[in-house]
C-alpha cells in the first residue's frame, strides 16, 4: 500500500491552469524525485501536499484512507512536513523559537524554553551541525545555516513524508554529503522523501523513482532514478528531444581589441582582494569557487552595490565611482543576482514594470510614461526568453522560480547593456530552461555584450566560458583559458588552493 496516492489532482488560478490532472505514488522508505521544467506545476503540486492550496478535483489517499488537506496543519498532522526552496523562517526569532514555531514547548499556558532548547540542541546535533545553538538568531545565520534550521523544524514533527524543495540550492559540497547522510537515515526509518531538484547527479545518487511533470501533468511515473538515461528524462520535461545542454562554443565572438571591462586591485576588507581581470567584448569570463569565496561580493563590488576599498572598475576605459550603482548602470553594467526574490526583483509588481525597471527614463514624455511601447519593449523580451506566459501584465510573485530568472534578464536585454554580471543565473531552473539560457548567453557573447558568470557548477563554468577564475578565500588563484582546462584541474585549485 503506497504512504501517499494522488489521483487526478486540478489546480487552476485566475487565466492559469496549473495542475491539469496530476498522478503520484510515493511508498514508505523511498526517495521519490520529482522533476518537470519552471512552469509544470511541480510548486503548485507541492502546494497542494502541504496543505497551502486546495485541489478544484482529483483524490488524495494516505495510508489507503481518502485524505483532506484543507490547510497546513492538516498536511502537518497526518505527517507531511514541507521544506520549501525560498525559506519561510522568521528572521528575528532564535533557531529553537523557528523550529518549533506553531507547535511550541508548553505547560499550563507557559513556554518550556530549556526543553524546546534541549530538542533544538538535539535536532541541530543529529543534522551534524551542533555549532548552531539554540538561541542564535536565524537572520544572522548563513543561507546554508537557515536551511538547517528548516529542515530540523520539519523533523521536529516526526514527519512522515517529507517534501525537499531545491534543499541543495544554498549548500556546499559537505553539506550536501551531510544531508544525503540525514536522508538515507530518515528513508532507512521508514520515512518517505519527495525531492525536486533540477540536479540530475543529486537524482542519481539518492533517489530510487521519477515522476516528471510537463504542464501541469504527468508525463512519466515510477521510472527509476538511477537507470533512466538522462535523454529520456530531459525529453519528457521538454516535450522534444534536447540533444545537447550547452551550445557551441564562444570561441571567435571576442574582440580582443576592445576592453569592455577592467578591474584593477580591487579589495573589499574580509571578502576579497587584489582582485584584477579584463573581459573583451563578446567575451564570457566565468568564475570558479567556493560558496564564501567572495564570487558574489565581487560582482556586486563590480555593480556598485558594495563599495570597494581599494582598486578600480572601468567600462571600456572609463574608470567608474566605487559603490555607485547608478554609475555602473549608466556605464552598461547590469546585474542578475544570486538571490533573485530579494535582490533582482520587486514580487508584487507586474513584470513590465521589473523589465523596465533600468530604463525608465527612455520611456518617459512630458512627465508622462509611454505605457504601450513600455509593454511592446517588455513584451519583446519576454517573448525572446520564451517566458511562460510570456504576459508582461502578470504579477512576478506568481511566476515559476526560472520564469523570475528570465524577469531579471529581460530587465538588462530592454536596458542594452554592455557587460553583464550573471551570479548562478540556471539556480532553480530546469534542464530545458537551462540550454535555452545557454543559447542567450551565447547570443549575447555574439552581439558583443562581455559577460561575467558565476556558477557553484563546474561543468558549467567551462561550457559557457572561454576563460575561466578560480577564486579560494577570496584570492584569483587562476586565469586560464577553458579550453583543454578540466573539471578535476579547477577542484584541484578550489580546494587545494595549488596554482593551476
Amino acid at each position: 500500500m503506497s504512504l501517499l496516492s494522488v489521483r487526478g489532482i486540478v489546480k487552476t488560478f485566475p487565466g492559469v491552469r496549473a495542475l491539469d490532472g496530476v498522478d503520484l505514488d510515493v511508498e514508505p522508505g523511498e526517495v521519490h524525485c520529482l522533476l518537470g521544467q519552471n512552469g509544470a506545476g511541480k510548486s503548485t503540486l507541492i502546494k497542494v501536499l502541504a496543505g497551502a492550496h486546495r485541489p478544484d478535483e482529483g483524490e488524495i489517499t494516505w495510508q489507503g484512507e481518502p485524505a483532506s488537506l484543507g490547510s497546513p496543519v492538516d498536511a502537518l498532522r497526518l505527517g507531511i512536513a514541507t521544506m520549501y526552496q525560498e525559506l519561510d523562517l522568521v528572521p528575528g526569532l532564535s533557531v529553537a523559537d523557528n523550529i518549533f514555531l506553531g507547535h511550541e514547548r508548553a505547560r499550563f499556558g507557559f513556554t518550556r524554553l530549556g526543553q524546546a532548547r534541549d530538542e533544538a540542541a538535539r535536532l541541530m546535533a543529529r543534522l551534524g551541525h551542533p555549532g548552531i545553538r539554540p538561541w542564535h538568531e536565524v537572520g544572522k545565520l548563513s543561507a546554508a545555516g537557515q536551511q538547517l534550521v528548516s529542515m530540523a523544524r520539519a523533523l521536529a514533527h516526526d514527519a512522515k513524508l517529507l517534501v525537499m524543495d531545491e534543499p541543495t540550492a544554498a549548500l556546499a559540497g559537505e553539506e550536501v554529503d551531510n544531508l544525503f547522510r540525514i536522508v538515507g537515515e530518515l528513508t532507512a526509518d521508514g520515512v518517505a522523501v519527495v525531492y525536486i531538484s533540477h540536479r540530475l547527479e543529486e537524482l542519481r545518487r539518492i533517489g530510487h523513482r521519477v515522476t516528471v511533470l510537463k504542464d501541469g501533468r504527468t508525463v512519466g511515473t515510477a521510472l527509476d532514478a538511477r537507470t533512466t538515461p538522462t535523454a529520456d528524462l530531459v525529453a519528457l520535461m521538454a516535450g522534444r528531444k534536447v540533444e545537447t545542454v550547452f551550445g557551441p562554443r564562444h570561441d571567435g565572438h571576442a574582440d580582443r581589441t576592445k576592453e569592455a571591462l577592467t578591474v584593477e586591485g580591487l579589495t573589499r576588507a574580509g571578502e576579497f582582494e587584489d582582485v584584477g581581470f579584463t573581459v573583451h567584448a563578446g567575451e564570457v569570463v566565468g568564475i570558479a569557487g567556493l560558496v564564501g569565496s567572495g564570487r558574489s561580493e565581487l560582482l556586486e563590488t563590480i555593480f556598485g552595490a558594495r563599495k570597494a576599498d581599494r582598486g578600480t572598475v572601468a567600462v571600456e576605459g572609463k574608470t567608474l565611482s566605487a559603490g555607485n550603482v547608478l554609475a555602473a548602470v549608466k556605464a552598461g553594467i547590469g546585474l542578475a543576482p544570486e538571490e533573485r526574490k530579494s535582490q533582482g526583483l520587486l514580487l508584487d509588481l507586474p513584470v513590465v514594470h521589473n523589465v523596465t525597471l533600468a530604463s525608465l527614463g527612455r520611456y518617459a514624455k512630458f512627465g508622462f510614461s509611454e505605457r504601450g511601447r513600455e509593454l511592446a519593449d517588455a513584451g519583446a523580451s519576454l517573448r525572446r526568453l520564451d517566458l511562460r506566459p510570456a504576459d508582461p501584465r502578470r504579477i512576478v510573485r506568481t511566476l515559476s522560480g526560472g520564469n523570475q530568472q528570465k524577469a531579471v534578464l529581460a530587465r538588462w536585454l530592454v536596458r542594452g547593456c554592455k557587460v553583464l554580471l550573471l551570479d548562478e543565473p540556471t539556480r532553480g531552473v530546469d534542464v530545458g530552461a537551462r540550454a535555452e539560457l545557454y543559447r542567450l548567453i551565447d547570443e549575447l557573447a555574439a552581439s558583443g555584450v562581455a559577460i561575467v558568470l558565476v556558477s557553484s557548477e563546474i561543468p558549467e563554468v567551462l561550457g559557457l566560458s572561454d576563460r575561466v577564475l578560480v577564486l579560494r578565500e577570496g584570492h584569483v588563484l587562476a586565469d586560464r583559458p577553458s579550453a583543454g582546462l578540466t573539471e578535476a584541474q579547477v577542484l584541484d585549485v578550489i580546494l587545494e588552493g595549488s596554482a593551476a
